[in-house]
């Protein structure tokens, strides 16, 4: 009897949940789930960084200053970084461009070359047949070209990253982009910190 009073007076594990509970959930899945599709449509199609049509602009306060870097360097170094992320690139492969463009210009978009490069211009100091002027002139349609290159260059992830810089630009000193690459991490961490915002638009 008091195994049957007792089987008579228990409660299903359905009974024990209160719907509203159960509903709760429900919506808080379904949303999540929405949130992942619409992630993965706009991953897909999204347009890819092109160093013709489009340039980008800073918007926001970037950091008073990271070491000697100010102003526009980071300005430019932001959109060195925005370039690289929209190509899918790694961070290490966006911390070895910034690297590369304290190299060749102390992040400056500079009008004229050197006597090695007299056609050399921009933040990457790139030459006449990395592309037109008014692209090798803009940060971020100079950048896309350096990341382009840059993909091309198989093993980077275990090369040293003044290799990998010399890979894609071909200076004369392979080591000559090493003294900023701890400069590049400081600068990129702060830039991230900082929450600033670089909208891409049409040229």
């Amino acid at each position: 009897m008091a195994a049957g009073s007792a089987s008579r007076g228990a409660t299903s594990p359905a009974e024990r949940i209160p719907s509203a509970a159960s509903d709760g959930r429900g919506i808080v899945l379904g949303v999540i789930g929405l949130a992942l599709v619409l992630l993965v449509v706009w991953i897909a199609t999204r347009p890819d960084a092109d160093p013709v049509q489009q340039t980008a602009i800073v918007e926001g306060d970037v950091p008073s200053a990271v070491g000697p870097w100010s102003g526009e360097q980071l300005e430019h170094a932001a959109v060195v970084m925005r370039a690289g992320r929209d190509l899918g690139m790694s961070e290490r492969d966006v911390r070895v461009a910034v690297m590369t463009a304290m190299g060749e210009s102390s992040l400056r978009v500079l009008d004229r070359g050197d006597e090695a490069g007299p056609d050399s211009r921009g933040l990457f100091q790139q030459r006449d047949p990395w592309g037109p002027y008014e692209v090798r002139m803009d940060a971020y349609g100079s950048a896309v070209l350096f990341y382009r290159v840059l993909a091309r260059v198989e093993g980077r992830d275990a090369m040293e990253p003044t290799r990998v810089a010399h890979a894609v630009q071909i200076n004369r000193d392979p080591d000559h982009y090493a003294r900023w690459w701890d400069d590049a991490g400081e600068v990129v961490a702060a830039i991230d910190r900082s929450g600033v915002d670089v909208v891409v638009q049409p040229r």
